[in-house]
């Protein structure tokens, strides 16, 4: 079976994004640096790590946005990440603490858990879901 192995958040000022993901969620995120000359500011890339390799899960990179953000209320139309979290009320509370804002609010997934939509501080959305076999 082929599986996802890396993602890419796009933003429009990603040392803006980077804080955003380490305040949110404490990923590790790293500029990387390629082989070779110079990078053009635009072509830069940061490394995202998101969890100890022996978890479940995937890593990914953050990039310069090459056009425009999401305009407001406009339909998805790129793959969305959903992130496991422990707590999701203080994980949606985190979101708001850092510039962030909620796409569509708390919701119950029966029999799976808990999950809210928030877009980043650069209007990627994303899923945050608490697992809880119980929620109805």
């Amino acid at each position: 079976m082929n599986r996802i192995v890396h993602f890419e958040i796009h933003a429009g000022d990603p040392e803006r994004a980077v804080k955003f993901y380490r305040d949110v969620f404490g990923w590790e995120i790293e500029e990387w640096s390629p082989p070779g000359p110079g990078v053009k500011d635009e072509d830069r890339y940061w490394m995202v790590m998101t969890g100890p390799e022996t978890e479940p899960g995937i890593n990914g990179g953050l990039v310069f946005r090459q056009g425009p953000a999401p305009a407001e209320g406009q339909p998805m139309n790129a793959y969305v990440c959903t992130i496991g979290v422990t707590d999701l009320d203080e994980s949606v509370d985190a979101v708001l603490k850092a510039g962030g804002s909620i796409a569509f609010p708390r919701m119950a997934v029966p029999g799976v858990g808990w999950l809210a939509y928030c877009k980043d501080t650069e209007g990627n959305t994303f899923g945050a879901i608490q697992m809880d076999e119980k929620a109805q």
